[in-house]
C-alpha cells in the first residue's frame, strides 16, 4: 500500500529502530510507547487489520506470535509476563491500518484492560 505507514518502515523508506526481521515479520519499537517495553510486530504482507485476514493468512499471523514470544524471551521479559494486544478498527484504537500486534512488558497490568 503506497499510503501505509507500517508498509514504509518494511520497505524502510522510513526511519524506525528495528529490532527483528526475518522474511515474514518486522518488529520495532512504538514510537509512543504504553509500557517500559513496547514493541509492534507486524507482517511484511500487508493486511489492512484481522477482519480482512484470509485462510492464507493464518501461518503469518501465528508468526507474528511466536516472533513477540522469541522476542520477549530474548530481552529476558517472558518469565516475568507481557501483554499481546491486536486492536482492529477504529473503535478498538487501531490508528494504523496494517495488522500489527502490540508487545508490552516492563510493569504490572491490570485487568480488564480497556
Amino acid at each position: 500500500m503506497d499510503d501505509c505507514l507500517f508498509c514504509k518502515i518494511v520497505a524502510k523508506q522510513i526511519p524506525a529502530k528495528i529490532i527483528h526481521e526475518d522474511d515474514d515479520t518486522l518488529a520495532f519499537e512504538d514510537i509512543h510507547p504504553q509500557a517500559p517495553t513496547h514493541l509492534l510486530v507486524v507482517p511484511k504482507k500487508h493486511i489492512a487489520t484481522l477482519n480482512e485476514a484470509a485462510p492464507e493468512d493464518a501461518a503469518t499471523l501465528g508468526h507474528l506470535f511466536t516472533t513477540a514470544a522469541l522476542l520477549a524471551r530474548q530481552r529476558g521479559f517472558a518469565e516475568r509476563g507481557w501483554r499481546a494486544v491486536a486492536n482492529v478498527n477504529r473503535d478498538a484504537h487501531q490508528l494504523v491500518f496494517h495488522v500489527h500486534l502490540h508487545v508490552l512488558a516492563g510493569r504490572t497490568f491490570h485487568w480488564p484492560p480497556g
